[in-house]
């Protein structure tokens, strides 16, 4: 298999480059990842159509992968609670190497095909949940594994890699494959290659959250009020939405214990 995200960087004696030239080429190369994930849009829109089906039914996503991928996966699964108001269980982010490798690699936790599955079945996961594989070279087996069993039992899954025709998009319904190119340090997948699965993520989860009905204009009307920077924004969010006072948005909004509630019960219906 040709790996590209392997392959030579475009640049040479990088050690030799100044702050400043360093800089330049790591920003022009990272121009370029925005592009080649607009090439997938069609590819990813086809696999949020599918994993809304299933979470309006109660499914639940879940992110599996190694490294960078695996900690892409649980940072943007993290989010979701804070950000959209949903139960810490709706999405899930699993890293090979259990929680400890978030934070410090786990030798040879990637090179197990069995270990995957495994630590999806911890979560009783069934044929109504859906499994995003996260892989920048599209071969790790620990995420190659999970994703052909998740097939096996019946579940959607989608796999996000950067090397064209990789096992992973093979074991998937669902392969969405933004190919960067060289990363600017041979081989370092967590520059551009990391760069565009967070790109790809953040579109999975925001897509489904307001799907969902967590977004109602453009505003996060079901977000955790978990600091004062949060209770500002929601209290700026009543106001516009409803054009009252900031005194009296922040009593609706202490009263309420969310933006939603709160403009609901202003505007006296059961939901907005």
């Amino acid at each position: 298999m040709n790996k590209i995200t392997e392959s030579s960087s475009n640049y040479n004696d990088l050690e030799k480059k100044s702050t400043k030239e360093l800089l330049t080429g790591i920003n022009t190369e990272d121009q370029t990842v925005a592009f080649a994930v607009e090439k997938e849009l069609n590819n990813i829109s086809k696999f949020i159509d599918a994993a809304f089906i299933k979470m309006k039914s109660g499914g639940r996503l879940f992110y599996i992968g190694a490294g960078t991928s695996g900690r892409l996966g649980i940072v943007d699964a993290s989010e979701c609670p804070p950000t959209f108001g949903v139960d810490h269980g709706v999405v899930i982010g699993i890293i090979a190497g259990g929680d400890k490798a978030i934070r410090k690699a786990v030798e040879f936790a990637e090179d197990n095909e069995k270990l995957g599955w495994d630590d999806l079945k911890k979560f009783d996961i069934n044929s109504n949940d859906i499994v995003v594989g996260i892989a920048a070279s599209g071969t790790t087996p620990y995420v190659i594994g999970a994703i052909q069993k998740a097939e096996e039992n019946g579940m959607v899954t989608a796999g996000i890699s950067c090397n064209p025709d990789s096992p992973l998009a093979k074991a998937t319904s669902y392969p969405i494959t933004p190919l960067v190119g060289p990363e600017f340090v041979t081989g370092s997948t967590r520059m551009k290659s990391g760069t565009a699965q967070k790109m790809v993520l953040n579109m999975i989860s925001t897509s489904l959250m307001i799907k969902l009905g967590h977004v109602k204009g453009n505003r996060m009307v079901d977000m955790q009020l978990s600091n004062n920077k949060l209770l500002d924004r929601g209290t700026s969010m009543i106001c516009d939405s409803l054009d009252i006072s900031r005194e009296e948005a922040s009593i609706l909004l202490a009263e309420h214990g969310s933006v939603r509630k709160a403009i609901n019960a202003y505007n006296g219906k059961k939901e907005i």
